[in-house]
């Protein structure tokens, strides 16, 4: 099939692309914000010695981690506004509903980046006098840290890739846009062929910076030498 590209329709409409490229923006840096809020406390009642700490957290994150974003998004918009009583704009609800489930990624990722550091440098540290608020600061924070930013930079580019879903609720984000340019121009290769290139160069410049930070972080906990001098 020979299809005759125009890439110029969609150039005409670039200022209604860039608004909704500001529309993903905006509720990806919020989401991971609050996600990161949430799954700091839950990975903080997961690590608990208390069950009625734990329990709570655990099926939180249980129950998010394995059910459909979309659903997450539909019972935001729909269901949660008969359970309070008052009305959720599209932006809110979008928030909501990116922000409890990527909460529940993030807390198993700090929470895993906690238990994977040994045991015997916690007992080290307590038999250096060092109190545990100390201990976790000094010692376990900054060999956990490089150990979760991978599965967490990995959690906050699906987390980008999910704010698609926030035009079901007519938001007004990159994908929403896009609908809106398509049924102007009646262009969807040129038109979704452009959405795709966004968010791959975005993603790919996020990777790339992320990979940078890890290599930084893995040469400043790299122990020295002993025959360095």
């Amino acid at each position: 099939m020979n299809y005759d590209w125009d890439f110029g329709a969609v150039w005409e409409y670039r200022q209604m692309l860039l608004t909704g490229v500001l529309g993903t923006f905006r509720i990806a840096a919020v989401a991971i914000a609050m996600g990161v809020l949430i799954g700091a406390v839950l990975a903080t009642m997961r690590l608990a010695k208390t069950r009625w700490l734990q329990w709570p957290a655990l099926w939180f994150t249980e129950f998010y981690r394995n059910t459909p974003p979309l659903v997450h998004f539909f019972w935001a918009f729909y269901a949660l506004p008969v359970v309070l009583g008052v009305s959720l704009d599209p932006y809110v609800a979008a928030i909501i509903a990116l922000s409890t489930q990527s909460g529940a990624f993030y807390a198993e990722v700090f929470r895993g980046g906690v238990v994977s550091i040994d045991r015997g440098q916690w007992e080290g540290a307590r038999a250096l006098g060092m109190r545990p608020p100390a201990v976790l600061r000094r010692v376990v924070l900054p060999q956990a840290l490089q150990r979760m930013l991978p599965p967490f930079m990995e959690r906050s580019f699906e987390l980008i890739k999910t704010t698609a879903l926030a035009s079901t609720l007519a938001y007004s984000d990159l994908l929403y846009q896009a609908m809106q340019v398509n049924s102007i121009t009646f262009r969807p290769l040129e038109v979704y062929t452009v959405v795709a290139a966004i968010f791959f160069v975005t993603l790919l410049v996020l990777s790339t910076l992320a990979h940078l930070l890890e290599a930084r972080l893995t040469r400043a906990t790299r122990p020295v030498s002993a025959t360095a001098r």
